[in-house]
């Protein structure tokens, strides 16, 4: 028996500090678990990676996008992902297939069922158990990552980043089993026990604790 969680949300909203708290809690717990995330956690993931989010002078369209985040996450689910799942772990993503919904879809304006089929063929049906949305106003987001350099898709406008928030709430809204969604302007400690509770269920449900 294994756990896939998934974190999500637009930029700026925590995900990838709570990502690493659970990572942290289930490991003090002697709870198998693994920590990894897109784009990268491979060493060809690493290469897309910067390629998608940090090329210079290099204009990328949105299906270039989309197939490049699936190559990425092909690879990753073959190389850590489903090896690790088989071995028992509960394994932990910051970011996976819904964010390629929420940022080339909804965002970018690609059709949303070849998105939805291109993802399908790169992940072969392998859906997270829980997806934890990190909900915020697209502009608080932005606003505490506004000191750091910015990457491709954080120099985007506000319309941007408004319509990939507006996509998340479309598929939490369609898929409510999966997705927990918990508004991020709560404070680090609140959004961790909120996230432990429904992990936690999980696991005795599974027989993992």
């Amino acid at each position: 028996m294994s756990l896939f969680i998934t974190f999500e949300g637009g930029e700026g909203c925590g995900k990838s500090v709570q990502a690493k708290a659970l990572y942290r809690r289930l490991s003090k717990l002697a709870i198998p678990a693994l920590l990894t995330h897109e784009p990268g956690g491979t060493s060809l993931g690493k290469k897309l990676a910067r390629c998608l989010k940090w090329a210079q002078n290099t204009d990328l369209s949105p299906l270039t996008e989309l197939l490049l985040f699936n190559a990425s996450r092909a690879q990753l689910i073959d190389e850590v992902i489903r090896p690790n799942l088989k071995r028992g772990k509960t394994v932990i993503c910051d970011r996976y297939a819904d964010s390629t919904t929420a940022y080339q879809g909804y965002g970018r304006g690609l059709d949303l069922e070849m998105v939805k089929a291109i993802n399908n063929a790169a992940t072969q049906g392998l859906k997270p158990n829980l997806t934890v949305l990190l909900d915020i106003p697209a502009e608080e987001g932005l606003a505490r990552k506004s000191t750091k350099r910015q990457d491709r898709f954080e120099q985007e406008d506000i319309a941007f980043h408004q319509r990939v928030r507006d996509g998340y709430h479309k598929m939490a809204a369609n898929d409510p089993e999966r997705w927990l969604v918990i508004d991020g302007s709560k404070s680090k400690e609140e959004i961790a026990e909120i996230i432990w509770q429904r992990v936690s269920r999980l696991l005795s449900e599974k027989g993992l604790r």
